[in-house]
């Protein structure tokens, strides 16, 4: 199966990941050890080998010969390790990344360790947002999905839980960044909002100079666009 053909679920079906987060926080009670800054540190197109090398967070053991996903074992951040377009993101519990044979094929992950609350939600998509616009990749895709904010009517976009806010994010013709922020109920805390934030890296797997003026029809609940 092809990236192409895995990425769909990712950009319309983001309820479904976050259920999956869910049972993830439930039954994966982790203690985190005593590494003083767990990470997994990564390139696309590495090898199992060279990222355990430069880890420092424990890793599933590799499976040789096939398409596989691993995860590390303890709550750790992601290192994006390239030259011009590296980033890093904060402590993640839900983290898993797709393999073939022993070569990276793509992250998902969500880079939080519980869902948050709206102001600490926003302040980490806005960070990683800014890490990537620094670090020189473009926003894509703006017309229907424009970056994510810190504005009240991207609150209250977001606030209604119907769909959740995402920006797209390419480096040159060499990664692609999905990041998706919405709504969540967090059974440990039934009376307050809470959010989920998701992140997928690859390859580019969306060819946006080609798709982008070909849907004309208006959404019904368009995210909200710059003043």
């Amino acid at each position: 199966m092809s990236l192409l053909q895995r990425r769909p679920c990712l950009r319309h079906g983001a309820g479904l990941l976050f259920l999956v987060v869910l049972l993830v926080v439930a039954i994966r009670q982790l203690q985190q050890p005593l590494w003083d800054d767990p990470e997994i540190a990564l390139e696309i197109g590495g090898t199992y080998e060279e990222m355990r090398k430069n880890s420092t967070a424990p890793f599933s053991p590799l499976i040789r010969g096939h398409v596989w996903g691993g995860i590390p074992k303890t709550d750790a951040r992601l290192r994006f390790i390239d030259p011009q377009y590296g980033f890093d993101t904060p402590l993640a519990r839900f983290f898993t990344i797709t393999f073939n044979d022993n070569v990276i094929e793509d992250v998902l992950m969500s880079p939080q360790i519980e869902p948050l609350l709206i102001d600490d939600a926003l302040k980490v998509v806005i960070d990683l947002q800014d890490q990537l616009f620094a670090k020189g990749w473009v926003a894509k895709g703006l017309r229907n999905n424009p970056t994510i904010v810190d504005t009240p009517e991207w609150r209250a976009y977001l606030q209604k839980g119907i769909l959740h806010g995402q920006s797209n994010w390419q480096a040159s013709d060499k990664y692609q960044v999905t990041l998706a922020l919405g709504r969540f109920e967090d059974y440990r805390n039934p009376t307050e909002e809470r959010y989920l934030i998701t992140l997928a890296l690859a390859k580019p797997w969306t060819p946006f100079d080609e798709i982008e003026d070909m849907y004309d029809e208006p959404q019904h609940f368009p995210a909200p666009q710059p003043n």
